[in-house]
């Protein structure tokens, strides 16, 4: 029985380390080298090669070194075994301070401040309370609900967002493409933490820019996004920043990563970039997440329900 540790765009050296370290009496293969694809039971992956995974006669379950999963379910030729993502508190706890420091950062001017300092000029600027400000959060899983929950304790006015009904204690909450509209013209600041799949992609646009209310203290709409970068489309946010129709844009993920030197986004007065480390999160303790629920299925016993991978919605 093997394990097979298959890493894309990623250090798998890191990982193969981890993992041979955590758990010495489990036999931790590199996909960079020779092996038998019968001997495998089990595969830890980020962005595995097309094809490779269909290539592994006894495989019985995949597991995912991240919460996205949409690039794993876009391969047509993944086995129909258990697909198991990340979902861990301390992952979760750190993408809620993520959003958390953005949105307070909207919020008190942060970045005006600092401006203002730069100059030695000592001015007061409006800042309402958090009350008078709605947060529109798009994605309603275990992230966006924790991501509320902070929010709504720091004062902020809650709406969310989702693809089906969800009831979410402290927030009015829509679902679907009819109420997409009712949530967008309620929302100052929206944050995304919405799954990539292909109702999602590119659903950050300038038309649904377009229909964001927008806090005035803060010149209109900002947008955070945390979920995935296929969500976005980055030329209607430079567009839309360039009209006024965004008054900031917040980004932690991209249609390409890493991040093109010769993006426009990276000097770009209005936008905030941080490089796909929201939720970065203590690696041992992740690596100790999956290795137990390996142990788990070598046990008989069942798998955390909120980590299975729904192939119908993609996440």
């Amino acid at each position: 029985m093997s394990i097979l540790v298959t890493i894309e765009h990623w250090n798998p050296d890191l990982w193969l380390e981890r993992f041979r370290r955590l758990a010495p009496d489990l036999d931790i293969l590199d996909a960079r080298e020779p092996f038998d694809p019968r001997a495998i039971r089990f595969a830890t992956v980020w962005k595995p090669k097309p094809g490779l995974l269909a290539a592994l006669p006894n495989l019985e379950a995949v597991f995912n070194l991240g919460a996205g999963v949409d690039a794993l379910v876009a391969d047509p030729s993944l086995p129909n075994v258990p697909i198991i993502r990340i979902v861990d508190p301390d992952l979760t706890a750190r993408m809620t301070e993520w959003v958390a420091m953005n949105v307070l950062t909207l919020h008190r001017r942060a970045g005006e401040l600092r401006a203002q300092q730069a100059r030695a000029e000592w001015r007061g600027l409006p800042q309402p309370a958090a009350r008078a400000v709605t947060v529109g959060i798009m994605g309603l899983g275990v992230l966006g609900r924790d991501a509320g929950d902070v929010l709504g304790r720091l004062g902020f006015s809650l709406v969310g967002w989702s693809r089906t009904k969800q009831t979410v204690e402290g927030m009015e909450t829509f679902a679907g493409s009819s109420e997409l509209d009712a949530f967008l013209g309620r929302t100052d600041i929206l944050v995304v933490l919405l799954p990539a799949t292909p109702e999602t992609r590119g659903i950050l646009n300038r038309d649904l820019f377009a229909k964001l209310r927008g806090a005035a203290h803060v010149g209109g709409p900002a947008l955070i996004n945390a979920g995935r970068g296929a969500l976005q489309v980055e030329a209607d946010i430079l567009a839309a920043l360039d009209a006024g129709e965004l008054a900031h844009a917040v980004l932690d993920v991209f249609e390409v990563e890493p991040l093109a030197k010769t993006s426009a986004l990276w000097a770009h007065p209005k936008v905030t970039i941080t490089p796909h480390c929201a939720a970065d999160s203590d690696a041992d303790a992740l690596g100790e997440r999956i290795l137990a629920g390996i142990r788990d299925l070598i046990a008989g016993r069942p798998l955390d329900p909120a980590a299975l991978v729904d192939r119908r919605r993609g996440y």
